[in-house]
């Protein structure tokens, strides 16, 4: 059995998040690029809620993980 594929903007809904194009890219424009030693979920911008789901999506290599990974990647990219 496959392990289900998330996208994003699924991501950004359980995250309580608006999750069209343009607010994610309002989001990565506002809190990117995050500096290098910052930790994904320990970012200032979560509530507590959602810094809890990032972690226990990522420690948990759960169905998320690929995801999370994928947001953590994008955050800390330097932006042009």
């Amino acid at each position: 059995m496959n392990a289900p594929h998330h996208r994003l903007e699924e991501l950004f809904a359980q995250l309580g998040l608006a999750s069209n194009a343009p607010a994610i890219q309002a989001f990565f424009k506002t809190h990117a690029p995050m500096p290098s030693g910052q930790s994904l979920a320990d970012a200032p911008f979560w509530t507590e809620a959602q810094s809890r789901l990032l972690k226990e999506e990522m420690l948990g290599d759960a169905d998320w993980a690929e995801v999370v990974d994928q947001l953590n990647l994008a955050l800390h990219q330097p932006r042009p």
